[in-house]
């Protein structure tokens, strides 16, 4: 029955480094008990007290590791293993936890930490952010691990493309090792041990948020490692905030950013029956703001999260005790404690992401933008001598702490026409703008573009099968394998469209890879793409047919399209006569929704083709209403969205919960009767919508040590659903309704 289901299903989880408390008890099916300490044990036993399923987490790059770092362990010092940046300085996460360089020593340290954790009866790991900073790799543990990596001497990244491309190319690997060597060690601790199959997953950041932030991380890598049984899409507020440029603006586009996050991730697991997790955040790490923008926030990046309709298992909350006990903004004498209907919707939101249901995607021009691990390789800071000689000096940390180098581009770019010193500065900026180039235009134009692993398509026969049109550049990430290319022209020959922009103007076009080798003697990759279709020394803009498919060039800095709202209109023309080209059509709009079950999800955006608000029309629940509201029609304005439970789907059913803030435990009906037992969250409001067989006139409640709760009950006749309103209690209740 919907919503309820056995917790060994694990849908919903939430990660905790607290004790268990009624006050944060967000009934989830999983718990991941975050570190191994001496309160670990403790922690676990009264979690799988209240039923949780037990999964362990902890860092995998950073942690609480001075046993390790002064020697305790294997009596060395391992210090030399922080990641260190040019000048010298360890590149830390807090008092004495640095970054570390995953050697094979520290990979061994994790295992043999991990095994409490496995003794303790945790039926997953949970090894989260493998990061290693791109201004790093000058630490001794790195230059030896270069060495051994590449057979020659290691080389300062900061002297050329080809230096911190190989670096960088390293740090990934480094981590791929650790984990691989960790999750196999474990896995066969616990079945030898105890007979159990102990499953592990990466909780990280997206490629595209590690790409702004210049962080590598393995990413898709991981997909080699058999041991990894999922991951947590380590999407939120705090990475989709990150301002985008579009239309000559750089901004906040949380929705748009989440949506495309949310997207690649989806790509870590498609085709291999591994399990992913979407990550939302009510809050952020970032405490400087409001309840009422983290609220904003977080519902763009649910609905984001929504409209991927092939993944359906959530981490609901990563710290609800810093959502349901802090205050915020923290430093402001008005910050408060969160607002009872913002608790009490999260809470609601938290129950419906356990009844969501799987979906296929839309029909219409199936549209995605291909993006690889290896754009982690060539996001250097600004400090690199790599930097044009006239381009201004500016702090690599002030790039990523305000806004001023954000506020130069918008004045002195995107006002005062092509500026190419400032234009290399700008593609180093966290702002990512070449992929957005690509994106953007269309995105906000209403087509669901969605991000494709240019990687996996030599890792899954008929990867690309599922998409109509391609957009890709060589100008912010390169094809590892020549291979790649060949399955593209393929996939065009077989009728695929692909759109290529790029110019040849990256200077990572000179490191030594295959394109340039003793072979091969092609400037970029591109040239060789362009003889594997067939049409060397395309002309600009020109619409190519290539066997059943069709291709055309584009020869412009995809950074270039974020220039102005003229760039972004030259894409989607292209765009539109190259999905012409066998008269299919495009009619743009501004608005994504998808459905599943009985769920609609819907995006409005703003800054597109025109600012109509989507109007739908029928007989709707509103899912972010905390008490379900019923609507027969819902307007959803720009820069808004839904999440409406479509009520004529269920006709057939005289009982379901449409709707509820507590977990429904059991539900049965009898003539003149409807019971359900719910548990709930201590101190907050609950709501439950139920679709009743009868009109009801009266209920009330009975508490876990037999005590009369008062339950409000308001019948709806158009819907025949009834809103069941209570206190919320961590214990069980048993609520009793009348004809």
């Amino acid at each position: 029955m919907a919503y309820i289901r056995d917790r060994s299903e694990e849908l919903t989880s939430f990660q905790q480094s607290a004790p268990y408390s009624g006050k944060d008890d967000i009934n989830t099916d999983v718990v991941m008990v975050y570190g191994i300490n001496d309160s670990t044990c403790d922690r676990i036993a009264e979690f799988k007290k209240h039923g949780y399923v037990i999964h362990v987490m902890v860092g995998i790059a950073w942690g609480g590791y001075t046993d390790y770092l002064y020697g305790k362990w294997d009596g060395k010092d391992h210090w030399d293993e922080a990641q260190e940046d040019r000048y010298g300085n360890k590149i830390l996460h807090g008092k004495d936890t640095p970054y570390m360089v995953p050697t094979v020593s520290f990979a061994d340290y994790i295992t043999e930490r991990l095994k409490a954790a496995v003794d303790f009866g945790a039926e997953a790991i949970h090894v989260e952010e493998p990061e290693f900073w791109d201004r790093g790799g000058y630490s001794e543990a790195f230059k030896r691990e270069y060495k051994l990596y590449y057979r020659e001497d290691w080389r300062a990244p900061h002297e050329s493309e080809d230096a911190r491309y190989r670096a960088a190319k390293l740090k990934s690997y480094l981590y791929r090792r650790t984990i691989d060597r960790v999750s196999s060690a474990l896995k066969e601790y616990a079945l030898t041990k105890y007979g159990r199959v102990l499953r592990f997953y990466v909780p990280t950041h997206s490629l595209l948020n590690y790409t702004q932030w210049k962080i590598v991380s393995p990413e898709g890598l991981l997909s080699d490692c058999p041991a990894v049984d999922g991951y947590i899409a380590q999407i939120w507020t705090g990475t989709s905030r990150e301002p985008t440029p579009f239309d000559g603006v750089i901004k906040e586009r949380t929705f748009e950013t989440a949506y495309l996050e949310y997207g690649i991730m989806q790509e870590l697991i498609k085709g291999t029956g591994r399990k992913m997790w979407f990550l939302h955040d009510p809050i952020e790490d970032n405490d400087i703001f409001t309840w009422e923008n983290y609220q904003y926030n977080y519902l763009k990046t649910v609905v984001a999260s929504l409209l991927h309709p092939k993944v359906n298992t959530y981490e609901v909350c990563p710290w609800p005790y810093r959502v349901f006990y802090r205050k915020y903004p923290t430093s402001s004498p008005d910050a408060t404690t969160i607002p009872a209907d913002y608790a009490t919707l999260l809470c609601s939101v938290f129950q419906t992401l356990g009844d969501m249901p799987l979906a296929q995607a839309d029909g219409g021009v199936r549209t995605g933008v291909l993006l690889s691990d290896s754009a982690l390789f060539q996001r250097d800071y600004s400090d690199s001598v790599i930097k044009p000689p006239d381009a201004p000096d500016v702090d690599a940390t002030v790039i990523s702490d305000s806004n001023d180098l954000k506020t130069a581009f918008n004045e002195r770019i995107f006002n005062g026409g092509e500026d190419e010193r400032l234009l290399r500065e700008y593609i180093r900026s966290s702002t990512f703008p070449s992929f957005y180039g690509l994106c953007l235009p269309i995105l906000k134009y209403g087509m669901p573009v969605r991000p494709v692993s240019l990687d996996n398509i030599r890792r899954y026969t008929g990867y690309l099968d599922d998409y109509d049109v391609l957009l890709l550049s060589y100008e912010f990430m390169k094809p590892e394998y020549p291979d790649i290319n060949n399955a593209l022209a393929s996939w065009v020959r077989s009728g695929g469209k692909l759109i290529y922009v790029g110019d040849g103007s990256d200077p990572y076009h000179a490191i030594r890879s295959w394109w340039n080798d003793s072979k091969n003697r092609y400037p970029t990759p591109a040239e060789h793409l362009f003889e594997m279709l067939g049409i060397q020394e395309p002309k600009d803009k020109e619409v190519y047919a290539v066997g059943n498919g069709w291709a055309a060039v584009w020869y412009i800095n995809p950074a270039k399209i974020t220039y102005s709202e003229e760039r972004a209109g030259e894409m989607r023309e292209l765009f539109t006569r190259v999905i012409g080209a066998d008269g299919a059509e495009w009619h743009c709009g501004n608005s994504i929704t998808v459905k599943r079950g009985p769920y609609i999800s819907a995006a409005v955006m703003d800054e597109s083709v025109s600012d109509d608000p989507l109007t739908l029309r029928g007989l709707f629940a509103d899912m972010f209403d905390i008490r379900y509201g019923i609507v027969t029609e819902k307007t959803i304005a720009p820069d808004e969205n839904a999440l409406l439970f479509d009520l004529e789907t269920i006709e057939g059913e005289a009982l379901r919960v449409i709707g509820t803030s507590a977990r429904v435990l059991s539900l049965c009906a009898s003539e003149d009767s409807v019971s359900l037992t719910v548990k709930g969250t201590d101190d907050v409001r609950t709501f439950t919508r139920l679709r009743v067989p009868f009109a009801v006139t009266s209920a009330e409640g009975q508490g876990e040590n037999g005590e009369v709760v008062k339950v409000g009950a308001e019948y709806d006749p158009l819907s025949r659903t009834v809103l069941l309103s209570y206190d919320g209690t961590a214990q069980e209740m048993e609520i009793t309704l009348h004809r």
